[in-house]
């Protein structure tokens, strides 16, 4: 199976003009965690809520702040036809959630995490898991 068959194609992006206010407001709205930042078409960075956060809550920058200055721009990409496995591989390589998918310098899809187990489940395994999420279980109302 390749990334291509499992990815996000529609991705909602941000450019550079954006700031992090701008930003944060489209993550509450798409309710993501991460925004590609394109310029022009060219994927140049990737700007996370723990960015928002770390990088500027934490750091005393105002809204206005450009994201360019608070996003990461040191990305890990794969391709469209990169298996699924190696996706894996390279997302648990560099721990990180989320893996634009581009070609050239162009983004054509984002996975996630979650995108990467479930299509690696079979149709049996994945009635399975669902069974076992129905299934009330001692735990299921306390607090962690």
């Amino acid at each position: 199976m390749r990334i291509s068959d499992i990815m996000t194609r529609d991705v909602e992006c941000c450019t550079l003009l954006d700031n992090v206010y701008e930003v944060a407001v489209k993550m509450k709205e798409l309710n993501v965690g991460a925004i590609p930042i394109l310029d022009e078409e060219k994927l140049v960075g990737m700007i996370t809520d723990r960015d928002i956060v770390i990088r500027g809550v934490a750091e005393r920058h105002p809204g206005s702040t450009k994201v360019e200055d608070i996003m990461s721009n040191r990305l890990i990409t794969c391709k469209p036809d990169t298996s699924v496995k190696e996706a894996a591989k390279l997302m648990a390589e560099h721990q990180i959630r989320r893996l634009p998918v581009v070609e050239g310098n162009r983004l054509v899809g984002i996975v996630a995490l979650g995108d990467l187990a479930v299509g690696r489940r079979t149709d049996d395994e994945a009635g399975d898991a669902l069974s076992e999420i129905s299934e009330p279980g001692v735990n299921d109302y306390q607090q962690h």
